[in-house]
């Protein structure tokens, strides 16, 4: 009887085991990053990967918390934002290797014209207030003909940087996931794709302009250094890489969201 319990007790311990997963903590704006990492997280679980999902609405707290260990790694970011975020915090993030996934064309949007023709003089423009997407935005007008920047080249302008302003429009600086509820109060409101669609724009159809697939915006997974070469992660990246998720992208976001890989 006790060699049968004996058995019967390692038997469980295997199986037990063999259901044991390896857990890899990941953070992500809602749309569509934590949408696309629910996507993979099945295949995942299939080679004993448990990838738990925490959402953010902001473009802080993830970072925050991967540089405080609570999650191993996040997606929801771009390199210039990246880079500007370990300037401004001292911190040293980086990109995992492979870890461009795919573009969020940036877009102008407005609840008062349906043209950016008609843009009148005095008109107030919301951006956003973070060095990177703010300055991206300064960049999209300038391609627009709407203002002229000190330094083309710069991917980190700031209204201070725009040296013509013909229509002499005025800057409102707003945090990113303000943006689409300021419309009604601005004439025009720059706005990263992720908020867009959250607050259920499209922007192939209401966009004013948009950036084209060139953008060296390309959204990334970020961890510490420690972890960037872990195999885990690397199979994160393999999933995410795949070509089902690649047909995800462009079947369910319809060219507002666009593979990078």
């Amino acid at each position: 009887m006790l060699k049968k319990s004996l058995t019967a007790l390692a038997l469980a311990a295997f199986a037990l085991g063999a259901h044991a997963a390896d857990v890899l903590k990941a953070g992500a704006t809602a749309v569509p990053h934590a949408e696309i990492l629910n996507f993979v997280k099945p295949q995942l679980k299939a080679e004993g990967v448990d990838l738990q999902i925490k959402e953010f609405s902001d473009y802080v707290q993830p970072n925050a918390a991967v540089e405080d260990k609570q999650l191993d790694v996040n997606f929801f970011q771009h390199k210039p934002y990246l880079d500007s975020y370990n300037k401004d915090r001292k911190t040293s993030l980086v990109e995992v290797p492979s870890g461009k996934v795919h573009v969020e064309p940036f877009g102008a949007y407005s609840s008062k014209i349906k043209n950016i023709n008609d843009l009148k003089t005095g008109a107030t423009i919301a951006i956003p207030n973070d060095p990177s997407n703010g300055g991206r935005a300064l960049i999209l007008l300038a391609k627009q003909g709407l203002i002229e920047l000190k330094d083309p080249k710069s991917l980190t302008p700031t209204p201070l940087d725009v040296v013509k302003n013909p229509k002499k429009i005025k800057f409102k600086e707003l945090e990113a996931p303000l943006l689409p509820r300021a419309l009604a109060d601005v004439d025009v409101a720059l706005i990263n794709t992720n908020y867009a669609i959250e607050a259920k724009l499209n922007p192939t159809k209401d966009a004013l302009f948009i950036e084209g697939a060139d953008s060296p915006y390309t959204n990334i997974v970020v961890s510490r250094s420690d972890r960037a070469n872990d195999p885990l992660i690397g199979k994160l990246m393999k999933a995410l890489h795949s070509p089902e998720v690649k047909k995800f992208i462009q079947d369910k976001y319809k060219g507002a969201v666009v593979p990078a890989f």
